[in-house]
Order: structure tokens, then sequence, then C-alpha cells
């Protein structure tokens, strides 16, 4: 006999014992013989698991002080089997007296037997109240104490029965009930209580093998647990899948049900929340269980700290960072996303043998978690532009609503700088892709704690190619690039700001994107002497920024038209300042080679480039010339894009300029030198 079916005989014949032992009483106090035998049609009682048909022996005398004696004695015979049975573990684990014991057999005894609601209303002598009573129970039992109807009394605190108490009708002469959840528990039926259910969500899927890093915390906060029934662990870090998943182990290695409730619908008002808070205690006392609450997006964290500081049981708190007025005592944990190596092992292992050079690609370039790689390796397969491409679309999404995606269309090649400027874009490209080898093969990621992000400021003058610039880094990284939008995030409101900021730096922390920051120098300006709060709160928000820039692990560039307006802070935590000068004749003639689009050239004739590149002009200035002649030629039903064309695209871009306008420079003279693009 295994211990489940060994376990269910014992509870059945206590149950037995403990409904002849109580209709015996019943009965006795009632001074009634036994009722007649019912109906054929109607001779059953619920007991023992189902509806059984029968006769029920009755004796046609009154119960004996001997009877009872007996009854009683095999009462106490089946409380002592082992494994004991549920009601015997209900009083241990409650703590009720004896009498709480038999008042909450009482009401149970309703559900379980058809017989005791005719006999309560014998006993009481009165057949309007079939149900239990304080009243009845204060005659029927023992050595009653007066104490067991006081609210904070097990019976009451622990809601294991219901008293309905309608309008003036006093307690000791109001129903009682047994509340379901209890019936059921004692009946052998032990799941989670059906009110709780729509708020907590069983978290059923298996961890797996975890990195090194997170498993040694799991084994470590399983022995902490295991010293003690209650505990709070807040576990703190950007990645709630990984704090999730850590705490997920730690209930499999204890051997309990994690269940999950977001903070955000936990109940705030004090009623609701006091029966939650009770209703998950008791729950945790009649099954091995804790609870995961998932508060890394909450504003207000008053509900969870005032459901911390009533309930008891094992809580896990997935929050951002340590907060000491979360709970008197507790358990600070930080969990991270695996470290870079284990990313790539787990890569290695997901992908298989056939994987190739897409785990070191993959776990150089984006920081997942355990669950992430797995599911994206299963729906990728393992081709590597096809991972790549899931990555992407992964980390991407999360950035939208604070900034906008750029999608890039130049290549490095495209960006005409002098060499020096051009081969900082090169080496910023090169150290993106090489951070992993340099910060983890090389050992400088354990001497470092910060600035182990890339940042970059392109300075120079609006149309010389910063934007540009960021677009060709994109492509050639194969990453997204996103522009802040500066209206999304500064906010008026105090503390805004530094929020909305910390959602944009934590999104792109997975590393799938570029933050581009399009006029730095309205976010990054210098601090000033505070004269007013609202001086002291753009402090702040500058001093924030610092920080968080130094913090940020990936690339960041900063675009600004006044490098002067930047603060000096920030410039120190740059590692590349890139200026964009202004474009001379040499450089201003390769932007005019390289404006027109692939499948231009051959509709285009006679372009004098030298001639051209004596234009004081910038690259979008040239851009936007070329994109004009372009127009002017389409419209003119040409077959090509003439000089003619380009020139005068380019005097009504002088025009928008307020610029002087020589008339002459604007004319193709004749003998003019052209080069065909043909």
């Amino acid at each position: 006999m295994d211990e489940q079916t060994k376990w269910r005989t014992n509870n059945d014949r206590y149950l037995t014992a403990a409904l002849q032992w109580l209709r015996l009483r019943l009965r006795r106090l009632a001074k009634d013989p036994d009722p007649p035998t019912p109906p054929a049609h109607r001779r059953w009682w619920w007991f023992g698991g189902g509806e059984t048909q029968g006769t029920v022996p009755f004796s046609a005398k009154d119960v004996s002080d001997e009877d009872v004696k007996s009854a009683l004695a095999e009462l106490e015979a089946a409380a002592k089997a082992e494994p004991p049975p549920a009601m015997e573990v209900l009083q241990r684990r409650f703590g009720l007296s004896d009498f709480e014991r038999s008042v909450l057999l009482l009401c149970a005894a309703m559900e379980l037997d058809t017989r005791v609601a005719g006999l309560c209303a014998r006993a009481q002598d009165d057949m309007a109240r079939p149900f239990p009573t304080f009243a009845l129970a204060y005659a029927l039992f023992d050595d009653p104490p007066w104490e067991a109807l006081a609210p904070d009394r097990p019976l009451r605190y622990w809601r294991l029965i219901e008293i309905n108490q309608p309008g003036s009708t006093a307690l000791m002469a109001s129903p009682l009930r047994a509340d379901e959840r209890i019936v059921n528990y004692i009946k052998g039926l032990n799941h989670i209580d059906d009110r709780l259910e729509p708020l907590i969500e069983p978290v059923t899927d298996r961890p797996g093998a975890l990195p090194p890093s997170q498993q040694d915390i799991a084994e470590a906060m399983a022995a902490t647990m295991q010293r003690q029934s209650a505990a709070v662990f807040q576990l703190t870090g950007l990645d709630p899948a990984s704090k999730q998943l850590v705490a997920s182990r730690v209930c499999e290695q204890v051997g309990i049900q994690l269940f999950r409730i977001p903070a955000q619908i936990i109940p705030a008002q004090s009623g609701e929340l006091e029966t939650f808070s009770r209703l998950w205690e008791r729950d945790s006392n009649l099954m091995p269980q804790a609870l995961y609450i998932d508060a890394n997006e909450t504003e207000s964290l008053l509900p969870l700290q005032r459901l911390l500081g009533r309930g008891g049981g094992i809580f896990f708190c997935g929050l951002r960072e340590t907060r000491p007025d979360l709970v008197r005592s507790g358990v600070a944990v930080e969990i991270a996303r695996p470290t870079p190596k284990e990313q790539f092992e787990e890569w290695t292992h997901a992908l298989g043998t056939s994987a190739g050079a897409s785990p070191g690609l993959l776990a150089s370039q984006f920081n997942l978690n355990v669950t992430e790689i797995r599911q994206i390796s299963l729906s990728a397969g393992q081709d590597g532009q096809s991972l790549w491409d899931a990555c992407l679309a992964h980390t991407s999404p999360r950035l939208e609503s604070l900034a906008q995606r750029i999608q890039p269309k130049a290549k490095l090649n495209d960006v005409v700088l002098p060499d020096d400027e051009r081969n900082l874009l090169r080496q910023i490209v090169g150290q993106v892709i090489q951070r992993t080898r340099v910060y983890d093969d090389w050992g400088f990621r354990d001497r470092m704690n910060r600035g182990l992000g890339i940042s970059a400021l392109f300075a120079g003058e609006s149309g010389t190619g910063k934007t540009m610039a960021a677009e060709a880094i994109a492509s050639e990284l194969r990453l997204n690039l996103f522009r802040i939008d500066l209206s999304a995030v500064v906010n008026k409101y105090i503390g805004e700001t530094e929020k909305n900021l910390r959602r944009l730096f934590d999104a792109a922390e997975d590393g799938g994107a570029i933050l581009f920051f399009d006029e730095a120098d309205a976010l990054f300006g210098k601090r000033s002497e505070v004269k007013d709060s609202h001086d002291r709160y753009a402090n702040i928000e500058i001093n924030y920024l610092l920080q968080r820039l130094e913090a940020f692990g990936g690339l960041a560039i900063l675009a600004t038209n006044m490098k002067s307006a930047l603060d000096q802070a920030f410039t120190r935590r740059l590692r590349f300042i890139v200026n964009f000068p202004f474009p001379g004749p040499k450089e201003r003639e390769a932007i005019w080679r390289k404006a027109f689009p692939e499948k231009t050239p051959p509709l285009v004739t006679g372009l004098d480039y030298p001639r051209l590149a004596k234009f004081n002009l910038t690259g979008a200035n040239i851009q936007s010339i070329v994109l004009n002649s372009a127009f002017l030629a389409a419209q003119a039903g040409e077959k090509v894009i003439s000089m003619q064309d380009v020139l005068t695209a380019a005097r009504t871009e002088f025009k928008k300029l307020d610029r002087t306008i020589n008339e002459a420079e604007f004319k193709v003279t004749a003998g003019a030198r052209v080069e065909s693009t043909l």
C-alpha cells in the first residue's frame, strides 16, 4: 500500500469514528432515540468519497455514557494513525484547542452526513434551526472555553468557519458553517482556494539547468528556506524572467509549489487585502507553497508593503532595487542575467554542434536570459541570420514608446569625413564587436564596475552628417537604431523624466539597440547654480543622466550642434568625441559624387563635380539639391538629370538659406567642363 492510499484509509477511518461520536453526543443532548429509517429511495449518506446506499443500524434505546466513551476511544485511536488524518493536521497547524476542533468537526459534519442537520435541530429543540451554533457547541462539548469565540482565535482568525449573523441575531445563536476549502481539506482534497485563483497563477514551467551564477544563488536561498518557515526575499535586478526562474528553482529544490501575482493587482482596499492575506497564509499552512510578486514596474508599493506586513509564508518580491522600507526583516538578493560567458555556453547548448560562430556573435551583442535564449533558438533554428533577426525583434519593441526607430540606409563608405574622424567611426564599430573578447576573455570586466558601455559624442554644425554616421554604424553592426524622442522623455512633473530615462536605458541594455540622442545639449546641458526648486530638480535630472550613462552597457551616441553647452562631466565619461567639420572642397566633391543613388547615375549626364564642390554647402544641403534636381527632371519629362537641373535646384537651396545669389553661378556656360556619369 503506497503512502497516499494509506493516508486515505487512515483519514476515512478517522472521519467514520468522528461522525459516529458526534452523532451520539447530539442524540444524547436531544434525549431522542435514533430517527426512523428513511424510505428506500432516500436511504443514503455521503461519506468516504461518494454516495453509498444502505441502512445504518439504529438502536431503539437512549444513548448511554458507555456508548459515547466507546466512540471517543475509537476516535482517539484513529487520530494516532500515521500519517495523521487531515483534522489532526489542521489542529496542529492552526493551534486549535480540543473544543475548537470539535466545533469545526460539528460544522464540517453538516457537509459530510445528511443526518446531522436533523440532529442539530432536535438537540436545540427547534426544528427551524437545523444548523450548528455556538450555543449548541457550548452545550454539546465538554469544558468549552469562552475565548474560542474571539476574533483572534483560530476558528475566526483563519476563517475556518463562517458566521451568518443577520440583523440583530446574537452571535451565540447565529448559524455556523465550515469553510468550503476546509471541508475539502478534511475530505482529502487539497487545492488552492477558489477565491485566490482569479488573482494568482501557478508557475508550472520547470526551470531546467541554470547558469552557475544563478544556481549558486538558488542553492543559498534554498538553504535559508529550509531553516525557517516564513521568509521574504527581495530579488533585485533588471530582468524579471531571471528572478522568477531562480525563485522557481528554489521552490523546486525545497519541494513547494510557486505561484505568481503582479503587484499591480494586489487588492488595495483594506478589507479585500485582509481577506487575500488571510486566505493566502491559511493556504500556505495547508499546502507547501510560495508567492512570487512581480513588482518591477510598480509605482506604488503600499499594497505590497501591507501584504508583507500582515501575511506569513514564503514571498519572493521581484524589485528593481532593494527597498528597506518594504518589510521589517528580509533577505535582499541581486539576480542578474547570465554573464556573457554563460550566455555563450547556453547558446552553444541550445544550438548544438552545428551552431558555428553564432553563439559567440549573439552572446557578444545581446544580453538575454536563459528563457529568451531557449525560446529564440527553438523558433529561429540554427541559421545565423535568422537567429540575429530574432534577437533584434525580441529586444526592439520595448523602446518604441520613448524613441523613434530609424531604418539605417547609409553605409560607412557613404560617410565623407577627414581620415581621423573616419577612423574613429571604425573604432567605435570595432569596440562594439570585440567587447566580449576584451571585457571577458582578457579580464577587464573583473576589474571594472562601470564604464563598460561605449558612448560617443558627434559634434558639428547641422547637416554635417552626424545622423548619417549613426545610421552607418548601426548598419555596419546590424543593430536597431533608436532616436530618442525628447518630447516623450522630458516631463514637467518631478521625477517623471528620470523614470522615462530609466525605462529607456533598461530596455536598451538587452543589446539589440543603439541609443541616438539628437540635440543632446537639451538633455545633457550644464548644471546651474541652484536658485530655486526648478534648478535643483533640473540638476537632479542631469546627475541621474551622468550615473545612468556611465552604467549603461550598450552603445549610446550623442549628437549636438553646441558642444560647448554640454556639461563637462559628460565629456569625461565619453569614450569617443568625433568632430564633424564643415566640409571643404575636397569633401564636398566626394559628397556630390556619392549623392545620387545607384539607380540614378545612368540617367545623370554632364555633371561638373569640381564646379559643384565650390558651393559652400553641407552634406544635408547637397542631398536636398540632388533630390530637388531629380524632381525637376521628372516634372519636365527629361530622361536625364542635367547639370542645369542641379544648378537650378542649388539656386533654390541658396534662396532657402538666405544666401546671396549670383545668377551666373547657376547657369551652364558654353564649353563648361562636364563629367559624364553614364
